[in-house]
């Protein structure tokens, strides 16, 4: 029989079914139930080697390591998170792209900041506190296109997903970058003051100029253990701005709240780097703290 060894990507994975991009195409495939047996899970991101036989649908046998993983949703080998938020209706929320800017940043993910309905609202404020903090912002006006070659640019040859709170149109942007898809946009809630859940399945999209990018479910609120969770003493490293601070603290165990000569806190009374960032900076802690509570509890 002719047996032939594909090396691949999964672009999606739907029901136990795991579509393979390779040079050749697209392989429907299974996976090994070593996988499971080992609590693995391909997903969308991975790449794997398959086993295609004649007659037979090809299985995958090896998931190659990777070099992150983000739980909810599952992706695996990101480059990038395009973290979109919009200037007004859900109004941005300086919380919310912190925790996830924090994520990415502890999996060695870049994250950029992508605002949309700029038009609609003046947007300069929160823009500079990421542009202060050393990010990049792009401004994206989904009704005309504004901004679409400068997400192009910085997304390509990297493997992407769009990550952000319902309603702030990334399945619009999806739209504009692949106008074959025709995603549903959905609509925003007055009621409830978000977009509906138009997202479902994850699947990742070839880029004309090498790499994917991915849509993703939106979101109301943001729990960081569900996307991967923080240590409270490694919190410190997923704020950028902190990184010139942290070796002048005078002790080496500085937690950087209320401890005495602390070269973080004194570089914020200062006026050094933005007080909201230090401020979601202190509520990750407390959340740290109450999950290795929760955890402790419930052993």
């Amino acid at each position: 029989m002719n047996k032939k060894t594909i090396e691949g990507i999964i672009t999606k994975a739907v029901g136990g079914n795991y579509y393979v991009a390779y040079s050749g195409g697209t392989l429907c495939c299974n996976a090994r139930g070593i996988f499971r047996k080992n609590k693995i899970s391909p997903c969308a991101g991975d790449n794997v080697i398959v086993e295609a036989e004649e007659n037979q649908l090809p299985v995958i046998t090896e998931i190659k390591d990777r070099k992150n993983f983000i739980i909810r949703p599952p992706l695996a080998n990101l480059d990038m998170a395009l973290i979109v938020t919009s200037a007004v209706d859900p109004a941005p929320n300086t919380l919310i792209t912190d925790k996830l800017i924090a994520i990415f940043e502890s999996k060695g993910i870049e994250p950029v900041i992508v605002i949309t309905k700029h038009d609609l609202q003046n947007c300069d404020d929160f823009a500079s506190i990421y542009i202060n903090a050393g990010f990049k912002v792009i401004y994206m006006d989904n009704t005309i296109g504004e901004g679409i070659d400068r997400v192009r640019n910085t997304i390509s040859g990297k493997m992407t997903a769009l990550i952000g709170n319902s309603g702030v149109g990334k399945s619009s942007l999806m739209n504009i970058l692949f106008p074959e898809l025709k995603t549903d946009t959905g609509e925003i809630s007055k009621k409830l003051g978000r977009g509906r859940h138009t997202t479902r399945t994850v699947e990742f999209y070839p880029l004309p100029e090498g790499g994917y990018i991915a849509d993703t479910p939106g979101f109301s609120t943001v729990e960081v253990s569900k996307y991967g969770f923080i240590p409270k003493n490694e919190l410190q490293y997923a704020f950028r701005e902190f990184e010139p601070y942290l070796e002048h603290c005078r002790f080496r165990d500085c937690i950087h709240l209320k401890e005495r000569g602390c070269a973080v806190t004194e570089g914020l009374s200062k006026g050094e780097f933005s007080l909201s960032r230090y401020e979601s900076y202190v509520k990750l802690c407390e959340e740290a703290d109450k999950l290795k509570e929760w955890e402790f509890k419930n052993k």
